[in-house]
């Protein structure tokens, strides 16, 4: 038997910043350069693009943070919620709870003996915390935290959305627009490919995935510059 316990560092425990991190990133890369392409389409001057550029990151970071939060916050209600009851029938029902956390353990493939002292193991040391796991799914791995959600989906909204900036200052005016998409893309590659490797996910799907998505944007608001008559 080894003398010492291995830890192993699992990737899932990234999920509560790491989802947030790249629906910010991806939001911020996409829709600002989407909304700098429109303008673009539409000739305007350089100082009213990196207006444009600047109102779209400061609003949708604080948006995307908002958001976050508030979603989060719901998801953090509603486990606090189930615990508020999980707790209620500890107090007052007890052995319909063990028999309960029993049943779980035995679907699990314990034979009915060792379910049973599993459970009353785990209910002596913490019975809260062994029907979080193991009835509701509440773990401290997965459990809602809205301000690192925010604060995550903030910061990486305002890195993707400076990249198309950045390009009204990289290329000339008249392609811009082709410029713009060019280099969103390629940020769209990076961004899918540090997301697969932080979540351990293979690569081709996940930059597929944001390429696909953030292409179809950019397009799309590049034809409502052709649509009302103006030249891309």
């Amino acid at each position: 038997m080894p003398r010492s316990i291995h830890e192993e560092k699992h990737l899932s425990e990234r999920n509560n910043w790491l989802r947030a991190a790249v629906l910010g990133a991806n939001d911020g890369l996409i829709s600002t350069a989407s909304l700098l392409v429109g303008v673009a389409a539409a000739n305007q001057s350089s100082q009213t693009l990196l207006l444009t550029g600047l109102a779209a990151l400061t609003a949708g970071a604080f948006s995307m943070a908002a958001g976050e939060y508030i979603s989060v916050s719901s998801q953090a209600d509603t486990e606090a919620a189930d615990l508020a009851k999980e707790q209620y029938e500890l107090d007052n029902n007890p052995e319909r709870e063990l028999l309960e956390l029993t049943r779980i353990y035995e679907s699990r493939g314990l034979d009915s003996d060792l379910a049973h002292q599993v459970a009353v193991a785990l209910t002596e040391k913490d019975a809260l915390g062994a029907h979080a796991r193991d009835e509701i799914g509440v773990t401290e791995i997965a459990q809602a935290k809205p301000f690192e959600a925010a604060i995550a989906s903030a910061i990486a909204f305002i890195i993707g959305g400076v990249v198309p900036i950045l390009g009204l200052f990289i290329f000339p005016s008249f392609n811009l627009v082709y410029a713009l998409m060019g280099l969103t893309i390629a940020g769209l590659v990076l961004l899918g490919i540090a997301s697969a490797r932080l979540g351990g996910a293979p690569v081709v799907p996940a930059v597929t995935r944001v390429v696909v998505w953030g292409t179809l944007a950019m397009i799309a608001t590049s034809l409502i510059g052709r649509f009302f008559g103006v030249e891309v």
